[in-house]
């Protein structure tokens, strides 16, 4: 089966997402010392105590949500359920030729960033996070992971899309 550009294209930026979340989620478990319920863990300043690094276990989801739920709760919630969505959005992108480059990018690092995540759960039972940003209380951030940002960075890609799309409508 050959495949085309396109594939290809979400391919890439599929496997590019995955590999950039995972390479820094080893490099952060080899390098900066967990935070645990007994130890506050290392925590390395980048820019300040604007940008730092640190290294946290989040067994849930986006900012710890789920990490209180039963174990079958939690694996229906942020391990099946996510796959499901992940592979509907997927074939989706696949299918939907009408997509243009930067909506298949935004869709594939979503997808990366998703499947990233779910595989630090089935593999290790938590989401490695590390980064946290803390611009003075004006702008504050849970502390995220490359895949996190990856998600976050899609979305916000999809929202500004549909603005300008229905800007051009309403004109």
């Amino acid at each position: 089966m050959k495949l085309s550009k396109r594939s290809i294209y979400i391919i890439l930026v599929i496997v590019l997402t995955i590999a950039i979340d995972q390479i820094s989620k080893v490099l952060v478990r080899a390098n900066i010392q967990p935070q645990t319920e007994i130890s506050s863990g290392e925590r390395i300043s980048l820019i300040g105590n604007a940008f730092i690094m640190m290294n946290v276990e989040n067994t849930g989801a986006f900012l710890g949500m789920g990490s209180d739920l039963n174990p079958t709760l939690r694996l229906v919630f942020l391990l099946i359920l996510p796959m499901i969505v992940l592979a509907f959005v997927l074939r989706h992108i696949l299918k939907d030729k009408m997509l243009d480059n930067v909506s298949l990018f935004a869709f594939a690092s979503i997808i990366g960033g998703g499947i990233a995540n779910v595989y630090d759960r089935i593999m290790y039972g938590s989401v490695t996070d590390f980064f946290y940003i803390d611009l003075g209380g004006v702008f504050k951030t849970g502390i995220f992971n490359m895949a996190d940002l990856s998600v976050t960075t899609g979305m916000i890609i999809l929202v500004l899309i549909s603005f300008k799309k229905k800007k051009r409508i309403a004109e």
